[in-house]
Formats: C-alpha cells, structure tokens, sequence
C-alpha cells in the first residue's frame, strides 16, 4: 500500500479590493512580514507571513481569472496546503470526491494545483510551499521557503496611497476612541 501524503496547512488567500490597504492593517495588527508582491496575469496583490503560514492578498484581474467568486468577492479564496507527494495528495483528494480545478496533477514542481473540496471550497497542494512559509517549525526535518522581499515598482503608488490611509485611519479612530473615554 502506497503511503498516504501528509499535507500542512501554509496558506491563505484572500480575495480583496485593495491589497495594499488590507496589507497595511495586517502589517500593523498582526505584525505580519511582507514578503512580495504579485502581478501575474490572475491578480495582483500582496504576500505575507507569520514566519510560518503565508497569506496573499489578491484583487483578481477579470471573471475567469477569479476561478467562479467574481472580481468584486472579497473573502476566503483558498487555502493551500505544503505536501509531502503533490501526485499523491492530488490522486487521494479525487479518490475522496474532490474535483479538480487547474495546474498539472503529474508535476510535483509545478507551481500549485487546485482542487474544490466536497463543499466547494477552494484548496491548493504543492510540495514547494510558499514565501514565508515553513513546513516542519521546529522539527529537523523542517523546511523553509525563503522570503525574498520583493516589491514591483509599479505599486509604489498605492503602497504608498495605502500607508497614508491606514495612518489616516487609525487617526480618526483614536479620536473617535478618545471622545468616547470623555
């Protein structure tokens, strides 16, 4: 009997209006990492880690490119798990019911492939992992996906748009919070 694969939970995605201002709240909230920035020809968008799991933050580019949620859905768009045997992984999720989505199910260097769960959610394999990410903390047979800290120059704009607004943001609110202590 072939040994099951064991997947990791690793990442996150979701689907947002403007990734840069969702990026500055996690940034500051949750003391999240940046780790790079997207523009491909899916979406746009933004990476961050805990120094364990990665989160994208995506604006998808059109309809199809937002895999049936629609280019205005913001929400939970998939989840992503770091495998051990993405052939496998993949084999065990339709032999479970799962159906498959995109990227090629016989390449293990591929970058993901992408399945709905039995209740339509999104899930990804890949035996790679992602920015940011670590498989195994703390185990020996731990591994780690480099950061590269990677920032695109077409977004200094909105990076920059979004940084003002979030201080802008949180302005406004201490006021509102110090009116209401008076």
């Amino acid at each position: 009997m072939t040994e099951r694969s064991k997947g990791k939970i690793r990442h996150f995605a979701f689907s947002v209006k403007d990734p840069w201002e969702t990026a500055e709240f996690y940034k500051d909230v949750m003391g999240l990492e940046e780790v790079s920035e997207l523009d491909g020809p899916l979406a746009e968008g933004i990476f961050l880690t805990d120094g364990v799991v990665n989160l994208a933050l995506l604006h998808f580019k059109d309809e199809e490119a937002s895999q049936g949620f629609g280019t205005e859905y913001v929400g939970l768009h998939h989840i992503g798990f770091w495998v051990d045997d993405v052939i496998q992984s993949s084999k065990q999720a339709t032999e479970a019911g799962a159906k498959w989505m995109m990227g090629d199910v016989n390449n293990p260097h591929g970058y993901e492939v992408k399945h709905w769960d039995l209740s339509g959610i999104v899930f990804d394999v890949a035996e790679h992992g992602w920015a940011g990410a670590q498989k195994n903390p703390g185990e020996a047979d731990n591994q780690i996906h480099p950061n590269p800290h990677r920032r695109l120059p077409q977004f200094d704009e909105r990076r920059d748009a979004a940084q003002k607004a979030h201080r802008a943001r949180k302005a406004a609110q201490a006021q509102v919070l110090a009116q209401a202590a008076e």
